[in-house]
């Protein structure tokens, strides 16, 4: 249950438009609220941290999928589900909201009720090659749906530095940036050398043999040189796309007005 929800709630009681008892019936599912015998889907996260529990697609049956998000959907204005296959995503469209969007890219599915809403700008989020997208497309889509405005630098590696440097007033006028690479993983410590603001690598599991999955791109982020620098999981794109959100929120809030 969103902030928003819980006010109107409250104030349709207060206008005597609500019956007490009504108002009671919708509270009890706060904390949380168990069906099937296999969830138990956390209504308060809005209240405690801001954005709504996000669905992990990934090893869930497509009910599931369609129950958790109908449920969510009821008493939130966003949601987010995340690894969401295309051929499960197919199977479950007839049973969504129309104005659910998929985006195949990121395998992410959001419902957004306030499109409109004015977002945050402060965020970049960049890949050191193409085949990075995925990655970085699921953390930047994560920070849209969270409020915030998103742009995105694609292709910037450092076999080609010079392609990066053309981007650096951008870069450094940023509030947090993303930076997801493959491969040895070295952009996120360029990167972090250029500029004043945290920057959340993000290693992928692209790269030859020798990567391991994306464990050299791990290792050499965790061991960077270059100052505030921070690590996420391999692949965790969404990881990094709420980190961002809450640092470049909390940038926004200690910005003095103009």
């Amino acid at each position: 249950m969103q902030l928003e929800y819980l006010f109107q709630l409250l104030n349709e009681v207060k206008d005597q438009t609500l019956p007490v008892e009504k108002a009671v019936e919708r509270l009890r599912l706060l904390p949380f609220e168990e069906f099937g015998g296999e969830v138990h889907l956390d209504h308060h996260r809005s209240l405690r941290s801001g954005f709504p529990e996000v669905v992990f697609a990934q090893g869930k049956t497509p009910s599931q999928i369609i129950e958790i998000f109908h449920k969510l959907a009821q008493t939130n204005n966003q949601v987010l589900v995340t690894r969401l296959e295309e051929q499960v995503y197919e199977q479950i469209r007839p049973e969504l909201l129309p104005e659910a969007q998929y985006n195949p890219k990121s395998r992410t599915l959001i419902l957004d009720k306030q499109p409109q809403r004015q977002r945050l700008r402060g965020i970049i989020v960049v890949t050191a090659g193409t085949a990075d997208l995925p990655v970085a497309e699921e953390a930047a889509v994560t920070a849209e749906i969270m409020g915030n405005q998103v742009e995105r630098i694609i292709d910037v590696g450092v076999s080609g530095l010079h392609r990066l440097l053309n981007y650096l007033p951008k870069l450094q006028a940023a509030h947090v940036i993303i930076v997801a690479a493959g491969m040895e993983g070295a952009l996120p410590s360029v990167v972090g050398g250029l500029v004043a603001v945290p920057v959340i690598a993000v290693p992928t599991s692209v790269g030859y043999g020798a990567n391991f999955g994306g464990i050299s791109a791990l290792l050499a982020m965790l061991n960077s040189c270059a100052n505030g620098v921070a690590v996420m999981n391999i692949d965790n794109g969404y990881g990094a796309g709420v980190l961002a959100s809450k640092i470049n929120r909390l940038a926004w809030q200690n910005t003095p007005s103009s």
